[in-house]
């Protein structure tokens, strides 16, 4: 395995859509370790997820992994998921405001409306269909990580400019408030 390096913001491959991918190419072993640098460049910065665009491919795979992540100690756990071609239904027009972060945009936040509940389906890094419901903060992740896919990034999302911080100044005014609302969130959804 082998330790990718992260696209920064203004980086032209942050705004493509990713192409994607046949269940043979997926299957290739060139592309399962890619996953593989994938898998291990997210834990190393402690990412949430990180997308193949972020790491300097153009392609449908995002990992998806929360593990007492020191980033992110208000989410809840996901376990080690990755998603190739992923596709997201909106289930509900209840939005969050969730306070986003993204190792492609170092030292910088800003609320971001995410719905509260989506489904997403994939395939796994076998091939395997998958498809199940989601809800909460995982949520907020999960159409996080899938927006890079498509050329998105967390700023393009951002309603309020006014939010945008550094990260110093979400922990010192935004991030009490913040995961007291993200408890709630939890709470609700166990997600």
């Amino acid at each position: 395995m082998t330790l990718r390096k992260i696209a920064h913001l203004g980086h032209p491959i942050l705004r493509q859509t990713a192409r994607t991918l046949t269940r043979d190419e997926l299957l290739a072993p060139e592309t399962q370790r890619f996953i593989d640098d994938l898998v291990e460049t997210m834990r190393d910065a402690n990412g949430a997820g990180l997308a193949a665009p972020q790491v300097y491919e153009s392609v449908m795979i995002c990992a998806l992994e929360v593990k007492k992540n020191p980033r992110y100690p208000y989410k809840p756990d996901i376990p080690l998921t990755i998603a190739v071609n992923p596709v997201i239904e909106l289930l509900t027009d209840e939005r969050f405001d969730n306070y986003e972060g993204c190792l492609s945009v170092p030292n910088f936040r800003g609320l971001v409306p995410r719905a509260t509940e989506i489904k997403v389906s994939y395939l796994d890094r076998h091939g395997n269909a998958v498809a199940h419901e989601v809800r909460g903060l995982t949520a907020g992740t999960w159409q996080h990580e899938v927006d890079h896919l498509f050329g998105k990034v967390f700023v393009d999302r951002v309603v309020d400019l006014t939010s945008f911080c550094t990260w110093a100044e979400f922990e010192r005014y935004q991030m009490a408030g913040f995961v007291e609302r993200a408890k709630a969130l939890v709470a609700r959804y166990g997600s």
